[in-house]
């Protein structure tokens, strides 16, 4: 299968082209290579027989018309997005220009595109989206997202994810393109960005600096592991049914002071602190605008339905994070340099 990635230098795109090349498929990379793309995520697969690079800005229609023409792709993974909420805090119109108008863009061409080739029952397009839709949850655990909880995003961010969830339904019913389309939960791993919250407690607490959390911590979120979430939604593209959606989740629910003691445990074990615990670096801040306080996912359908299960544990994969973290500091040093990165952002209401 030849496969158009969209956002393919960012963690998530990055993890699925890895995976996907590994499965003998072809992909093409697209990505505008913004302030959290990341060309070495992928600079292993930068000579590769299936593999191929463009950058191109999902905001260019023509680019984005010349790409499939170009490439000629048997399918899409639509990952591409602004995806910080605090960037969308400060920069909502940002993020209503890529996640919303991009999408609009990416639709279309992948709607002209295969009108051209006869509307072929075999094309997919996969749109990669976040739980934050839904927006947030009670407390109760046996409450939880499902594929039909009613959308109610809180952020701009959400609001343009849900937003673009929206237009790919409609381009499903309006003119018959094959869609599929996911939800997942917080993910973690390996060449996350760093200005997410487990790279930020890894890089500061390495660093000997406050170790920022939220409020009083108790935000909870269900984390999955990176390549998890890649083999689901390759799972998804080629076995989903065409319009249906999917929420994938780890099973995991922490809050966010219990993940930081976790990863604090874990580097005190690896990479122990003079002169104390790492959770002594530990600092609660003023809480985010309109923070969520609980996302939970059901992930019954896409057990039930195409049998994917996480297979990496909690404890397996933050230990794993945090050694690759140690492991690769010439690939996370250098970003810290990016505009944003270590600041505290969307807070100038």
């Amino acid at each position: 299968m030849k496969i158009l990635v969209t956002g393919g230098a960012g963690f998530i795109g990055s993890a699925v082209i890895r995976l996907a090349i590994s499965h003998g498929h072809s992909v093409i990379n697209v990505d505008a290579l913004t302030y959290a793309a990341c060309l070495e995520n992928v600079a292993l697969l930068a000579k590769h027989p299936n593999y191929a690079f463009e950058k191109i800005d999902i905001r260019d229609q023509v680019g984005l018309d010349a790409v499939f023409s170009r490439h000629l792709p048997d399918s899409v993974m639509h990952l591409a997005a602004e995806s910080h909420v605090d960037r969308s805090i400060d920069d909502p119109v940002g993020f209503i220009e890529t996640n919303v108008n991009g999408t609009l863009n990416m639709l279309e061409a992948a709607r002209n595109y295969w009108q051209g080739l006869g509307q072929p029952e075999t094309f997919r397009f996969h749109h990669i989206s976040t739980d934050e839709v839904f927006g947030s949850l009670p407390s109760e655990p046996d409450i939880m997202f499902k594929e039909d909880t009613p959308y109610d995003p809180r952020s701009p961010y959400s609001a343009s994810k849900a937003s673009s969830d929206h237009l790919v339904r409609a381009w499903y019913k309006t003119y018959g393109l094959p869609i599929v389309l996911t939800n997942c939960s917080n993910n973690y791993g390996p060449f996350h960005f760093p200005e997410k919250l487990i790279p930020v407690v890894i890089m500061n607490a390495l660093a000997g600096k406050p170790i920022p959390i939220y409020g009083d911590g108790g935000n909870i979120r269900d984390w999955l592991y990176v390549d998890d979430h890649a083999n689901a939604l390759l799972l998804v593209l080629k076995e989903g049914e065409v319009g249906r959606s999917y929420n994938i989740g780890g099973g995991v629910e922490l809050s966010n002071l219990e993940l930081v003691r976790k990863l604090c445990a874990i580097l005190d074990r690896l990479y122990p602190r003079d002169g104390g615990n790492y959770a002594d670096l530990i600092t609660f801040v003023a809480d985010r605008p309109g923070h969520d306080a609980r996302y939970a996912i059901d992930s019954s359908r896409i057990h039930n339905e195409l049998g994917w299960w996480p297979s990496v544990s909690i404890d397996e994969g933050l230990e794993k994070t945090v050694r690759w973290y140690l492991d690769n500091e010439d690939w996370w040093r250098p970003l810290l340099k990016r505009t944003g990165v270590g600041q505290r952002l969307g807070i100038k209401l």
